[in-house]
């Protein structure tokens, strides 16, 4: 019986509440770099003493995966960690977005009454993991990146920010080669190693105008549209309008998802387009605007 198995037979047989607890030990360790007994504490309501047993607890199982660092009294991820919980991508990149849950991630269980026809691809944990504690711990990363312009090349990029755009999951970032902060996309990443040298002012994440820019997108039925309350409807739009705020980096992203003719004239009708932007000028606010139909 190997090592992985016996830990996972160990875990089965451990009561619930307890495996919440280290599959949130083991989901810190791995997406954020450091966990504290402060931390469980306050995350699950134990006691100290409690909160100490289930970090020996885990020590047992998994005890080349931390070490205790007793100038911040936390316990830090080391080079060898090994998750000892499987962390389904799709569920992981959802609690992330949404506020991390009870810290056990499964895959999500499709059913035959109700399913999501389209579904992102989605980057393995490995880099999701190095994403996120290279956000968390504000580090530069040094990674391998596959554009389609240029092939595979290596990085140094700081990132601050995971991103849904609909088609896929990307991270903001500041490129060190081009010296500007740009989206990459997560799947293309071939590796992620963090680095240790410090981050210069203006790689952070208040830097990034485009980020901070809110723009107002003020989004109507396509004009074209002889019924046009269908599509007031599916957008809960008032009084024939919806209005929408937007960071100007991401403005573009849901442009393209919702398929907003954006030209002049409104002439992409017949294209997929059932809304159209009100507002054009707000097109002037963003970089990336080569994204947006029309």
């Amino acid at each position: 019986m190997t090592e992985n198995t016996v830990t996972k037979q160990t875990l089965a047989e451990l009561p619930h509440a307890q495996r919440d607890r280290l599959a949130f030990i083991d989901f810190s360790l791995q997406f954020f770099g450091h966990v504290a007994r402060t931390d469980l504490i306050q995350r699950f309501k134990t006691g100290l003493a409690a909160s100490t047993r289930d970090f020996s607890t885990y020590k047992e199982l998994a005890p080349d995966n931390l070490v205790l660092q007793h100038q911040t009294k936390s316990y830090h991820r080391t080079e060898t960690f090994q998750a000892i919980f499987n962390h389904d991508p799709e569920v992981i990149l959802s609690s992330l977005s949404r506020g991390f849950g009870n810290g056990i991630s499964t895959g999500v269980q499709p059913t035959e009454q109700c399913f999501d026809a389209v579904r992102l691809i989605h980057p393995s944990t490995q880099i999701i993991s190095g994403l996120m504690r290279a956000i968390h711990n504000k580090k530069a990363i040094k990674c391998g990146y596959v554009s389609v312009s240029s092939g595979e090349t290596i990085r140094a990029i700081v990132p601050h920010s995971l991103v849904n755009n609909g088609h896929r999951w990307h991270v903001r970032a500041y490129d060190r080669k081009n010296n500007k902060f740009r989206d990459f996309v997560c799947t293309r990443f071939t590796f992620v190693d963090l680095m240790e040298d410090s981050l210069h002012v203006h790689e952070a994440s208040p830097y990034d105008e485009q980020w901070n820019q809110l723009v107002e997108l003020i989004l109507i039925p396509h004009p074209n549209l002889k019924q046009s309350r269908a599509i007031e409807m599916d957008y809960g739009m008032s009084d024939g309008v919806l209005k929408v705020q937007q960071r100007a980096a991401v403005a573009a992203y849901v442009l393209r998802q919702w398929q907003v003719d954006c030209s002049q004239g409104y002439a992409l009708y017949g294209s997929g387009c059932q809304l159209a932007l009100q507002n054009l000028d707000a097109l002037k606010l963003l970089e990336n605007v080569s994204l947006v139909p029309g």
